[in-house]
């Protein structure tokens, strides 16, 4: 029975509550406190928020368990605290964040000494930051009184919780007012500028890498920021503070004054490389009305590269000698050298301005002749794929550097804006020289100093030797002929097009030849190679019941399946696109009998009535199977007394290309009756002009299965009938609608139209009933309608 089961819903955290001196660990004990607490439990909640509980649960988060605890329970109630006072309950937020006292006892965790226990740390950022977000100014407020608090932050900024703490300030302070002066009250105390202090070879890895994290979420927020706000209040302090000339050379001091340790080195790198980001502003993938209009790239400050700009030399110099590195062991044998994690993001660097396009730069960099560098770099670690992209990343700026230098030029400064008009004159009147202009030093330097178009030759070469010998392919093959194809592809339509075709004329008649041969056969063939799928998806079936449908329609029956799958259909609105006429072309042509007959034409069955075919026999043992005429001579005949008609009006569907014919009639109910009337009705409206002559049916749509069955084997679908040639199955003759009353009148004698007065049907007779279109249409001419 029903009551044999414990269905009681009564949790046992109420049983416990009933206690006179229950405890906080007794309840915390309870699997369910937590969903009990969040179900808003209020016995519950009033015993949280009693004083000594609020206390006792702060406590847990921010004191370490005693040491002789199991370790599996140690950290039990601290999570257990940690998920009650976060669980976004109203009633715990409020005592929490408008108690001083409890929030003394909460900031207290920072004045322990480094390094903090990770997991209670990240119990204690979680904590705050619900409270920021909660209860953002009471919380604002009580950190701002405290002076030592970003001290206390940064002396703990190598536990990841305490750096994220810092970007919860940054980012989850609303509204917008409220966060610029959180922003503010930030840049006062120069909290940008103590990170960049912690990137220096004498700070621990832990600090510089949090510290170079924490800088980068910084500029990607305020970027991000100042994109989704259409009424930023102010700019970013933080941000402007970071992209100052200032700021970026005091980071690049850090990283090469004194000794050069490459957690430094790679540190100082990514804030940089977060600076000359020119990735998309708004949110990628969603549409709003903050985003529209903001869809081109973020410009880089030119303060940043300004600040860059005189320690290239020392990049460069970094890339020959990195610091020292252990040999490694590899897949393919030991390294002596490794590449190391510095020279691969001095190469990200070196991509990332080579994208900016700045003439300055550029020139330092051909005077340097670090591209040549990295080439070299390219062809000796052949099994870095992380620096061959860096590489092709670097050959693909230099070749798009036409295309980029005009949107640059529009929003730098005023020296770089002033030969855009000369440019254009130049353009009008003469040309000069390619290599005066400052995008195709770049491009003059990476063909004839750095020799690429025979280096791809050299080192295609050397592989295909390789491989001959039967060694193995070189790891590098794949970037190489992306490089090779991309600049094939910019030496037929690409920015510096003229300048590259120029180059290569430039080369020795050998070369140029071996470089010709190269594209037209080497390169293409690899390209073909590479395109071709792996495995082939033709005749690929999910299941044998597809195969089976497929036997069961061979090349000869063709014809067959496609009527077959036209009969099987649904009447759906792309149905009624591809076979019929829609609402619009009723209303705007149904009184226009000029309209051109179009649509039908588009349905194509080409059936030839003059010969038999497997397909026409296959065809009336379809119909004959599908369609069983009612044959049962014991029951009444239903259709006994209905009216017949006779195909004497055949000659009205002369207008449509059939032939006229006289001795075939057919059985017409009154329910097919007014289907042809509508069908009728609606071929009027695309009728040809009455002075074009009529042009044949290409293909008329068979009746629909319902009407097939009860109208019997007596229909009979007519395609592509020539004018001229016989039928050889009787046809059904059709009425033509109400619109050619009305176009008699205007035009009786017009060749291929039918004329009234020669109709005599044969209900018509002597001794045989009167039909109703009959009557209608001596009313009619009479005046009676």
């Amino acid at each position: 029975m029903f009551w044999k089961f414990d269905l009681n819903t009564t949790s046992h955290v109420d049983k416990l509550l009933d206690k006179e001196h229950v405890t906080l660990q007794e309840l915390m004990d309870e699997d369910d406190i937590l969903q009990e607490c969040k179900a808003q439990n209020q016995k519950l909640l009033d015993f949280l928020c009693r004083q000594q509980c609020m206390e006792e649960l702060v406590s847990l988060i921010t004191q370490d368990p005693p040491l002789d605890m199991e370790e599996k329970v140690r950290f039990k109630y601290p999570n257990t605290a940690c998920e009650l006072l976060t669980c976004d309950v109203p009633q715990i937020s409020d005592r929490l964040g408008g108690d001083e006292s409890l929030l003394s006892l909460l900031y207290d965790f920072l004045d322990h000494e480094p390094p903090l226990n990770p997991l209670l740390a990240s119990f204690f950022s979680k904590t705050i930051g619900n409270l920021i977000a909660r209860k953002t100014e009471q919380v604002i407020m009580f950190l701002k009184k405290k002076d030592k608090f970003i001290n206390l932050v940064l002396k703990h900024v190598g536990t990841s919780a305490l750096m994220d703490l810092l970007l919860r300030l940054v980012s989850c302070v609303e509204p917008a007012g409220l966060r610029q002066e959180v922003l503010l009250w930030l840049n006062e105390e120069r909290i940008i500028q103590r990170l960049v202090e912690l990137i220096h070879p004498s700070q621990d890895e832990d600090r510089q890498s949090n510290a170079s994290q924490a800088l980068c979420d910084i500029v990607r927020l305020g970027r991000d920021q100042g994109s989704q706000l259409q009424e930023a209040l102010e700019p970013d302090p933080l941000l402007t503070t970071l992209e100052s000339q200032d700021c970026v050379e005091q980071l690049l001091k850090n990283m090469f004054n004194g000794d050069q340790t490459e957690s430094c080195l790679v540190s100082g790198m990514q804030v940089l490389l977060t600076l000359l980001e020119t990735r998309r502003a708004g949110t990628e993938g969603l549409v709003d009305p903050f985003s529209q209009g903001l869809e081109r790239p973020c410009a880089v400050s030119s303060s940043v590269l300004h600040g860059i700009e005189p320690w290239l030399k020392d990049f460069h110099q970094l890339l020959l000698n990195p610091p020292k590195k252990k040999a490694i062991l590899t897949t393919i044998g030991v390294l002596e050298e490794p590449l190391g994690n510095t020279r691969l993001h001095g190469a990200r660097l070196m991509a990332a301005l080579l994208h900016t396009n700045t003439p300055s730069i550029n020139q330092e960099l051909c005077r340097l002749n670090t591209m040549d560098l990295l080439l070299d770099l390219f062809f000796k670690y052949s099994w870095n794929n992380f620096l061959h992209l860096q590489v092709e990343l670097c050959i693909a700026a230099i070749l798009s550097h036409t295309a980029r230098e005009e949107p640059g030029e529009a929003r730098g400064s005023q020296s770089r804006a002033e030969p855009l008009p000369g440019n254009e004159n130049r353009n009008l009147e003469a040309p000069q020289p390619p290599a005066s202009l400052p995008e195709n030093t770049m491009v003059t330097h990476l063909f004839q100093k750095c020799c690429l178009v025979q280096r791809i030759l050299e080192a295609w070469e050397a592989n295909d030797h390789t491989q001959a010998a039967g060694g193995m392919r070189r790891g590098n093959m794949g970037h190489l002929t992306r490089i090779a194809n991309a600049v094939v592809q910019n030496l037929e339509r690409g920015p510096v097009q003229t300048h590259i075709s120029e180059v290569i004329r430039g080369l020795p008649a050998d070369c140029r030849g071996r470089w010709e041969s190269f594209v037209e056969e080497t390169l293409t063939e690899t390209n073909r190679k590479n395109t071709v799928d792996l495995v082939s998806t033709h005749h690929v079936h999910s299941s044998s019941e597809d195969e089976d449908i497929e036997g069961a329609f061979p090349s000869e029956l063709s014809l067959q399946q496609a009527f077959s799958e036209y009969q099987i259909q649904q009447m759906t609105a792309n149905f009624v696109d591809q076979f019929g006429f829609n609402d619009e072309e009723f209303a705007d042509q149904d009184d226009n009998i000029n309209a051109p007959f179009d649509r039908i034409a588009e349905i194509n069955f080409n059936i030839s009535a003059d010969e038999d075919s497997p397909s026409a026999a296959l065809f009336e043992a379809c119909c004959s199977d599908r369609i069983q005429p009612f044959d049962d001579e014991e029951e009444e005949d239903i259709w006994e007394d209905k009216e017949m008609r006779c195909a004497a009006r055949a000659p009205a569907r002369a207008r449509f290309g059939a032939p006229h014919t006289s001795d075939c009639c057919s059985w017409s109910g009154p329910q097919h009756r007014v289907q042809d009337r509508k069908v009728d009705s609606g071929a009027d409206g695309d009728a040809p002009g009455l002075d074009t002559p009529p042009a044949p049916v290409q293909n008329e749509g068979p009746p629909m299965e319902a009407d097939s069955e009860a109208a019997g084997a007596a229909w009979t679908a007519v395609f592509d009938e020539p004018v001229n040639s016989t039928p050889v199955a009787p046809g059904v003759a059709r009425d033509v609608g109400s619109s050619v009353w009305a176009a008699s009148a205007s035009a009786p004698e017009e060749k291929g139209w039918a004329k009234f007065t020669d109709f005599q049907p044969f209900c018509c007779q002597p001794g045989l009933p009167v039909c109703l279109e009959c009557v209608c249409y001596q009313e009619g001419s009479s005046g009676g309608l």
